[in-house]
């Protein structure tokens, strides 16, 4: 059996850290909002027959005062994924289009073009934002009536640990936030919740099982018990996730990238933060049976 209960205070003491590093640089850093938030333009290139250099055409592009402009390989050496921010000028992608065959010659398709606008970004913005705290909300309305208040609790505090780590490090990294990353987001909820219920459901029947064991010893039992599953689903998860993140395209890895973060710190949290509640709060059978005897 692993002693997971003799690591609670180092990891509690890691995970308050890793909040308030999360908190220090969402609000003095933020977030690096990707076009679907803050506006702007998309376009899909593909060259033709010449190769063309990441760094040349991000310098071409940015001689152009387009703003804040991002130049990636989308897909392989030949395909380019270019975003800048809004620009005023009406005729933009035809200037654009003039500029790099002067540059480059006629070596460009233009596959796809996409124009997104501030009110619009804005909208997206504040509907994803509703979508995560509606999730959040039920998620705790749920399992504030499945489970004794304590057990809410660390379930409460596991989820928005998971939550705020993962943003965290997305500002850290200086990763983009598009759409897919809030759907990631919102899995990763739904991803710690599950993982977290599992435990409780069996720490709970222990606790109605065994009546000479501390919360404490209980809770490592618990874990041990159901780590067999909590590994296999955590690494099937992975495994599908880790090759999405490398083989799936540029579009595919901030949401992978996301999901994996997500389901490391989700079996993180519903062992180290969620349980430890539990301990903290000195939980007993009494605790269980007096819940009992009220349903």
């Amino acid at each position: 059996m692993i002693a997971f209960n003799k690591y609670y205070n180092k990891f509690n003491i890691l995970s308050i850290v890793l909040v308030i590093l999360s908190l220090t640089l969402l609000l003095f850093k933020g977030l690096n909002f990707g076009i679907d938030f803050k506006g702007g333009t998309l376009i899909e290139l593909r060259t033709v027959e010449t190769k063309i250099n990441v760094s040349s055409l991000r310098d071409n592009l940015s001689q152009m005062n387009l703003g804040d402009v991002s130049v990636k390989t989308f897909g392989n050496e030949k395909d380019f994924l270019i975003k800048f921010e809004n620009n005023s000028k009406k005729n933009i992608i035809e200037e654009i289009k003039n500029n790099l065959e002067k540059s480059f010659g006629n070596n460009f398709n233009f596959r796809r073009v996409e124009n997104v606008g501030p009110k619009v970004s804005a909208e997206l913005l504040k509907s994803g934002i509703i979508a995560i705290s509606i999730a959040l909300i039920l998620m705790l309305i749920y399992i504030w009536i499945r489970f004794e208040w304590q057990f809410s609790l660390g379930a409460i505090l596991a989820l928005f640990h998971d939550v705020l780590v993962t943003l965290g490090l997305f500002s850290l990294l200086n990763l983009e936030i598009n759409l897919s990353i809030i759907a990631a987001v919102l899995t990763i909820v739904g991803y710690s919740m599950n993982d977290t219920v599992v435990i409780f459901d069996r720490v709970r029947e222990n606790l109605r099982k065994y009546s000479d064991i501390k919360i404490y010893e209980l809770t490592n039992i618990s874990i041990n018990e159901t780590l067999s599953r909590t590994l296999i689903t955590s690494i099937t998860t992975l495994l599908a996730l880790l090759s999405i993140f490398f083989f799936g395209g540029e579009i595919l890895k901030g949401f992978s990238l996301a999901m994996i973060f997500g389901v490391i710190f989700g079996t993180y949290s519903s062992i180290y933060i969620a349980n430890t509640v539990l301990v903290r709060l000195r939980v007993s059978q009494k605790t269980v049976l007096r819940e009992d005897n009220k349903n």
